[in-house]
């Protein structure tokens, strides 16, 4: 087993690792730029490196920067956790090639299953049905016209070396094309340095469904069942569950074994997830494949009892699967929230700034995996996820009616949060009956607002404050401090 593993992240991700490292014995170096000297990660790890300035391209993205961070501290192994450079061949190349293990899928199969339309061969190989589209990418606006007229609109371009929603555009009439696809060339160029884009039938309302694999080195492969993420802003999760409740069991079964075979096929060892598209009518089609541990991992843990962070670790030593796939029952039902410093009613924009109070909920079945702190601060420069609040309870209802009474209890002052929009998706009848789609949010909540009542909330409690606080006495004494509503308004935002 590893001595001491390098988290080439941030955030509550890194934190998240790091915490599996310690109960494993495992020491843990840190790497942070600039923006993230004194943050949550740098603080618990065992050995930290600077490793640039804010800009990702100068530090979380810098490649050669980590590796001597590592090779310096020591370290064994990389973990990437997601995003910056979890899904980058090159990276897992590198790694190895400088005597570090990858935690993670092997290079070449990052980089097939990162190819969307090389991993729709590999899908159709394994007999998992894909949504009707190119095989091959095409720029040339004439081009995509023509398959979209054979298709029938409206029809989705993507980016070939895609994900997390960039270099995508919903295309629904002929002279919407043109703009579209340099739209999308361009955003593909920026976020992937690979233009190249392809063309796919729009599924209209379908839902956003991914099963959670395991595989290791000796050709053994598990499913954790499935995660529905249809509420979702810009083609990203915001709110994810498991268990779906729009699954039977006879089309869990089939899902959970075309997702089996695209692991198997596609020749994946580690932590993954098979993504998948259903329609209203009951058909499900490939969607994706993401080579890295999923945000929404924790769901599938709280369920299933199965430390996920600690299984990759230990299929990247080289010990084989502990679990069979009958072991793995899950139990219950989990949610998760992910806690944004965005503002809901500004299009999601980003709200950096600093983080004045923190006061995450506690309680049964409450589990927060956070990367904040209270007098730290939200940089400008990365995604800006400051927490994923995650419920578990025996049923559907009582996990919703526990998450809803866990955010209301949630403080995070200094910055707006997508807190109360949260709560009032999780309010709204159809989220309530288990009526989600990937449209869900433009279908329900295109015009949302925050309620009025907590501004009015905060103004109550200062001028009760300004009313009622005593005044020093006369004679000098020491004045006894008495509790103000600041103290002891519990949930309340500005």
């Amino acid at each position: 087993m590893f001595k001491n593993i390098l988290i080439a992240n941030r955030g509550e991700i890194a934190v998240r690792i790091i915490r599996t490292c310690q109960e494993m014995g495992i020491e843990t170096v840190a790497v942070y730029s600039d923006a993230d000297e004194d943050a949550a990660h740098v603080i618990i790890a065992d050995q930290a490196f600077p490793i640039g300035a804010s800009e990702p391209a100068e530090s979380y993205l810098n490649a050669e920067r980590i590796i001597k961070a590592a090779l310096t501290s020591g370290a064994e192994a990389i973990h990437p956790g997601y995003g910056f450079l979890a899904e980058n061949p090159e990276f897992a190349d590198l790694c190895e090639a400088s005597g570090l293990t990858f935690i993670g899928p092997p290079a070449r199969v990052i980089g097939d299953l990162g190819n969307k339309t090389l991993a729709r061969h590999i899908m159709q190989k394994a007999g998992v049905p894909v949504i009707p589209g190119m095989m091959t990418d095409v720029t040339d606006p004439q081009l995509l016209e023509r398959e979209a007229e054979a298709l029938g609109y409206p029809v989705m371009l993507k980016a070939v070396a895609g994900g997390g929603g960039k270099g995508m555009r919903i295309v629904r009439r002929p002279e919407e094309m043109e703009a579209a696809a340099a739209s999308a060339v361009s955003e593909a160029q920026k976020a992937f340095r690979d233009g190249r884009i392809y063309l796919e039938k729009h599924l209209v309302s379908p839902r956003h469904i991914e099963f959670q694999i395991l595989c290791d080195t000796q050709g053994h492969a598990v499913h954790l069942f499935e995660r529905e993420c249809s509420i979702q802003r810009r083609h990203q999760k915001i709110i994810e569950e498991t268990p779906s409740p729009a699954l039977t069991p006879p089309l869990r079964t089939e899902m959970s074994k075309a997702a089996v075979a695209a692991a198997m096929t596609s020749g994946y060892i580690n932590a993954g997830t098979v993504e998948f598209l259903l329609d209203p009518s009951g058909k499900f089609y490939f969607l994706e494949v993401n080579t890295r541990l999923q945000v929404e991992h924790p769901i599938t843990e709280m369920t299933t009892g199965v430390d996920l962070v600690r299984h990759q670790i230990e299929i990247a030593a080289g010990r084989p699967l502990t679990l069979t796939q009958e072991e793995i029952i899950p139990v219950g039902h989990a949610m998760e929230c992910r806690i944004y410093a965005e503002n809901p009613a500004a299009d999601f924009f980003p709200s950096p700034g600093p983080i004045l109070r923190h006061r995450p909920p506690s309680g049964p079945g409450i589990r927060n995996d956070c990367g904040i702190r209270e007098g730290g601060h939200v940089p400008v420069e990365y995604d800006p996820i400051l927490s994923k609040l995650c419920t578990v309870a025996p049923s559907r209802e009582a996990a919703r009616r526990r998450m809803i009474q866990a955010l209301e209890s949630y403080v995070i002052l200094g910055i707006t949060t997508t807190i109360p929009f949260l709560i009032d998706v999780l309010k709204s009848a159809p989220f309530s009956a288990g009526h989600t789609s990937t449209d869900f949010i433009d279908e329900h909540f295109r015009d949302w607002k925050p309620p009025t009542t907590d501004t009015d909330l905060a103004g109550i409690a200062y001028v009760a404050h300004d009313q009622f606080h005593a005044a020093a006495p006369a004679n000098g004494a020491a004045e006894k401090r008495t509790l103000t509503p600041w103290d002891t308004l519990g949930n309340w935002r500005l």
